[in-house]
């Protein structure tokens, strides 16, 4: 970004829940991880990436994930959350807010996801326009 940054930090927090569900792929942090349930919701039900969503919005005083891609509108039904996130990257880009770090955690019994981190990670640094260092992952 060679705009200039707006210079008070920010810090966001975000978080969110969906249940795991037969007949639905299993998406976080856009990449589909290979599973026998997924995560119920009106969207892709990626929540990871639902998370950082609010955490932006939340960083730059905005709005809320359900306020903005309101899950009773059918223009959100079935949505690729990358898409969502890179919108959300998109207005705090022209805002003048530059994302520094992710830092996320993912609370869940099952699957394991230490294989996945790693793409996880490189996942969400490529739709927030950051460095791969600059982003997080943990499994619990």
């Amino acid at each position: 970004m060679s705009k200039k940054v707006t210079s008070k930090l920010r810090i966001g927090f975000g978080t969110d829940i969906h249940r795991l569900v037969k007949g639905r792929k299993l998406i976080l942090g856009g990449v589909t991880i290979p599973h026998a349930k997924g995560l119920a919701g009106h969207s892709d039900a990626d929540a990871l990436i639902h998370a950082a969503i609010d955490a932006i919005l939340g960083a730059m005083g905005a709005s809320d994930i359900g306020e903005l891609f309101p899950d009773t509108s059918a223009a959100y039904k079935d949505a690729d959350s990358t898409r969502l996130l890179r919108q959300v990257v998109a207005i705090a880009d022209k805002k003048r807010y530059r994302i520094v770090n992710l830092d996320a955690v993912i609370s869940e019994e099952e699957p394991k996801l230490s294989p996945y981190k790693g793409a996880i990670r490189a996942s969400l640094a490529r739709h927030l326009g950051a460095d791969a260092g600059q982003v997080n992952i943990k499994a619990k």
